[in-house]
């Protein structure tokens, strides 16, 4: 795999305004009542720096077709997933706000896995609102080799392990329209999220793959619903593996000291993503 240490610490700064169209967007998506906050809601940054790459500059896959210009390098792997992040919320963001983020690539690294070479990226990224820190993230991006057709029939499904307990579950149906609302309210073009035979016949997923942020989203609004006077201070989340349309999962909190850990879990009771939230 190619050198890639001379990318690290690249820094990009972009600048938004914290509009209120896209939060009420995301309380329209997460069945919330329609209401006017006077803040951004945990974790609703993601909604604002939405990628801007030129129609012309967009690669088979839906995102920016990878060269020297950008942020990022230009990896080889042609599978790329948001693999999870750990961001603090260090001041509220004010509607209307101005934005300021700088990122910068905090480290490259690779890695032999079962399914063949991956590249991990992590992001560093500084959110300013009208000048004062708000957000400090870190971003993990994980590229991987081209999905390989399975060379036998497929084995009958394992059985998932005993569940941890918990303390609140909340079931979501995740079809093809709340994967395309999301798509849209963060204008991301990656294909697995909204073409069929793309995500089968490219990329090897069974059908439209579940957002990674979506589900962490999710994930804070399960804990939010249980805790509605709690601010949170601190999140943290890692997929394990993906969640595809068409079945429903489960977003389970369980309490501890000092907030909550929370998980996703599919059809099968296998756990997909893992999280918590400290407030």
């Amino acid at each position: 795999m190619d050198d890639y240490s001379a990318w690290i610490g690249r820094t990009e700064t972009r600048e938004d305004v914290a509009t209120a169209a896209p939060i009420a967007g995301l309380a329209a998506l997460l069945d919330h009542d329609r209401s006017r906050p006077a803040a951004v809601p945990p974790l609703g940054h993601w909604l604002y720096f939405p990628p801007d790459a030129r129609q012309s500059a967009i690669g088979d896959d839906g995102h920016p077709r990878r060269d020297d210009s950008g942020l990022l390098p230009p990896v080889p792997l042609p599978r790329r997933m948001w693999a999870g992040g750990r961001v603090e919320f260090l001041s509220p963001i004010a509607v209307g706000a101005a934005l300021a983020r700088v990122t910068t690539i905090e480290a490259i690294r690779p890695k032999r896995g079962a399914s063949g070479d991956l590249l991990f990226v992590t992001l560093r990224h500084d959110i300013a609102a009208d000048g004062v820190a708000a957000i400090r993230e870190e971003q993990d991006l994980v590229y991987r080799a081209p999905a390989v057709a399975a060379a036998s029939p497929p084995s009958a499904p394992t059985v998932a392990p005993d569940p941890e307990p918990v303390d609140a579950i909340r079931s979501v149906s995740p079809g093809p329209v709340l994967l395309f609302r999301y798509s849209a309210l963060t204008f991301n073009a990656h294909r697995i999220h909204y073409d069929r035979d793309y995500a089968r016949d490219e990329e090897g997923y069974a059908g439209l793959v579940v957002q990674g942020p979506l589900i962490a989203t999710l994930l804070m609004d399960h804990f939010l619903r249980a805790a509605p006077d709690a601010v949170p201070r601190r999140f943290s989340f890692r997929a394990e593996a993906p969640l595809i349309d068409g079945a429903p999962f489960d977003l389970c909190l369980a309490w501890q000291e000092g907030g909550a850990r929370l998980l996703a879990r599919d059809a099968t009771g296998r756990t997909t993503m893992r999280a918590e939230v400290a407030a």
